[in-house]
Formats: C-alpha cells, structure tokens, sequence
C-alpha cells in the first residue's frame, strides 16, 4: 500500500484563479502520484466565486487526475464536516499548503494540538508567504497572528518545506528555533509540454508585454504600470488575471489612463490553464515585478514557451541574464527595468529569434533534471520517517 498524503489547499482543480498553490500540488501530483496515494480536502468553488463548481460532485470523495479529492460544502456545517474528514481519513502525512489559511490550515493545527484529530506527522508549506515583500502586506494582522500561533504551540513538531535556499531562509528569521525541520523540496514543473507558435517580432513592431498573474498588491502590477509610464518605445500591455483586490484594481486603472501615447494596456480578465501557453507564447516579453515567490508557476510557464522575462529578483529565477533568456532585477531600481524593455525592443529580427531559442534551450535543461522530483519525494520519506 502506498503512503497516503492527505492534503489540505484553499483551492484545487478545476479552479485556477488560485495560481501558484494550486499549481504546486497538481504537478506534485503528475510527478508522484505513483509512490504516494494523494488524497485532496478543498473548497467547492474557486477563488472569488460566490457558487460552486457545476462539473464536479460537492460532499464526497471523487477521483480527479491522479488523486481523490473531497469538494467540502460551503455554509454553517462546513467545520463539522471538515473536522470529521480530518478525524477519520487514514493518512500518513498531514500536508498543508498557506501558513495564513484560516480553514485549510489554522483549523487542522488547532484541532490537532487539542487530539481532536490524529497526531500524525505534518508538513508545512509556507508558499512564499513569509518573504519580506509577503510579510510586508497586511503587516498588522499577520504579526499578531504569528506571534500568538508560536506561544500556542501550534507549528511544534512540524516539518517545514522551502522551496529554494531564500524560502529557508525566510522560514528560519520568521519562525526561529520552532522550524527546527525544515527540508528544501522544489516545486515541480508539470510534465504536460504544450507545442505553441512563437509570436514571430518584425522589425519596427511594437513590444507585445504581457503580465499574467493575480491582480493583488504582492503581484505588483502597479510597478509594471510606472516602469511602463518612463519607457520611450511602443509598447502594447496585456493584463490577464482575476482582479481580487477591489481597491488595488482601482489604482490600477488610474496608472493606466496616466500612460503616455505610445504605451497602450489592455485588461483582458481571467485565463484559463490550458491558454496560458499559447497567450505567453503571443507576447514578447513576460513581465512580473512580484514583491516575492516562493517558486513562481508561472515564470515557468513564459520559459516553457520560450518568452523571455522580466521579474524582479525576489523569486528563486536567478541568474536570467547570464543564461541569456532575460532579467532578475532589484525593485529599488525602475529604471533597471526600463532600460531592459528598451534594450530589448532595439534586437533585430534575427537576433529576437536567436534570444526565444535560447529560452526554449534553458526549459528543456530544466525539465531534465531529476533532482527535484527526488528532493520533494525525500520530503515526504522525511515526514514519514518523522512519525
């Protein structure tokens, strides 16, 4: 029999808007499912949505990709039925995926320092959540909730994944001693490869710049907008993604009717997963200043179509210029990233060309290295161990 993760995430398929989470256990999947029997406990409905899901069965276990997954209902009974789930699924390893997640992660921790649920071993997954960028946001309400989950024991005994060598770090100055597990496991790239059309740049055209992310303030796009607003090229910005956070999106629009003339922004809403490679594959350049990623899915994503990015230098994608398929650059300096959008809009044909093979060259490196499969199957060899 194979070990059973049970896992519990916010979000899960068929829902997207989530982003990288969502994406981290789907992949974790693909690439695992053969050594671990996954067991998923999720919302009934996407991020946002006011409805549930029409095409999957709410309130029973049901098969989805390589792994069970149970739909839990909305409404007053939804605790009850979480805490009967939690209690009387068999599993080996508990694993959560947010440290701030009031139903999917606070609850579990609390039911099981009080041994209303089984104490088996758990891991942790922050996601990202406690870079400085991250931390920064809601500050006042993340602090306290830190500081009275460590006094009530909560994380003891836990252990934690981080993704790069920066997320243990993060891990370590936030939690101190009380991480005294933490195991650096990569998120993993979906092993499902999309053949796409690269957007062929003709001389003269104007930058085709594409954001795809999440429209809150930890993805950063009011950045975007104010380095765009100094550029003196065409440019042509596309926005995709859900707007969750009402006021921001409202700044966001104020940014855009300041642009000048010859940058033009166009908001296009929401993707699904499966458009996502040929929208990347459509643009010129994949730009995403996020304040931090514990991974980033969807720098992934822009490689894996052979577009070249621009991010700012808080995610684990170091190194973009040596490699010679874009940049990582600090947030401090706008202009940085002005200049790259310039410099970049100066290639000849030939040589926009030879810079996309280069992109597509790195993501089939990437994709042959095992070693991160190996590092997240020790991670749960780890915790099993640890019971």
């Amino acid at each position: 029999m194979k070990p059973v993760i049970l896992v519990c995430i916010s979000h899960y398929l068929p829902g997207y808007k989530s982003g990288g989470p969502l994406r981290s256990i789907v992949n974790l999947i693909e690439n695992l499912s053969d050594d671990f029997d996954f067991r998923i406990i999720t919302a009934d409905r996407d991020l946002g949505d006011t409805s549930p899901y029409e095409s999957v069965p709410i309130g029973r276990w049901t098969e989805v990709g390589g792994a069970q997954v149970f739909y839990l209902p909305a409404g007053s009974g939804a605790l009850g039925t979480l805490y009967r789930l939690l209690r009387d699924t068999h599993c080996d390893v508990l694993y959560l995926n947010s440290v701030f997640a009031m139903r999917s992660t606070l609850v579990p921790l609390v039911l099981r320092h009080l041994g209303a649920i089984p104490r088996n071993p758990v891991i942790l997954a922050p996601r990202g959540e406690f870079s400085s960028g991250a931390l920064a946001l809601k500050r006042w309400k993340k602090r306290p909730f830190l500081a009275l989950s460590r006094a009530a024991g909560l994380y003891s005994g836990l252990v934690w994944q981080a993704s790069t060598d920066f997320e243990a770090r993060d891990i370590y100055r936030v939690m101190g001693r009380m991480a005294k597990e933490i195991h650096q496991a990569c998120d993993l790239p979906s092993l499902v490869d999309h053949a796409v059309k690269q957007r062929r740049r003709d001389a003269g055209d104007p930058m085709h710049i594409l954001f795809l992310s999440r429209i809150s303030p930890k993805k950063n796009l009011s950045y975007a907008l104010q380095c765009l607003a100094r550029v003196r090229v065409q440019v042509e910005f596309s926005i995709y993604g859900p707007a969750e956070d009402a006021a921001y999106w409202a700044e966001c629009k104020g940014l855009i009717q300041a642009l000048p003339k010859h940058v033009r922004a166009t908001y296009r809403g929401g993707i699904s997963p499966a458009e996502v490679p040929r929208v990347m594959a459509e643009h010129d350049l994949f730009f995403l200043p996020t304040l931090g990623e514990n991974y980033g899915h969807v720098v992934a994503e822009a490689i894996a179509a052979g577009t070249p990015v621009l991010v700012a230098d808080t995610t684990p994608w170091r190194g973009l210029a040596t490699m010679g398929i874009g940049q990582d650059l600090p947030l401090d300096q706008p202009q940085a990233f002005v200049n790259y959008i310039e410099e970049l809009s100066r290639l000849s044909v030939e040589g926009y060309a030879a810079l996309r093979a280069r992109v597509l060259t790195a993501d089939a490196v990437r994709k042959q290295d095992s070693r991160d499969v190996e590092h997240n199957r020790a991670l749960f060899r780890a915790a099993l161990q640890a019971g």
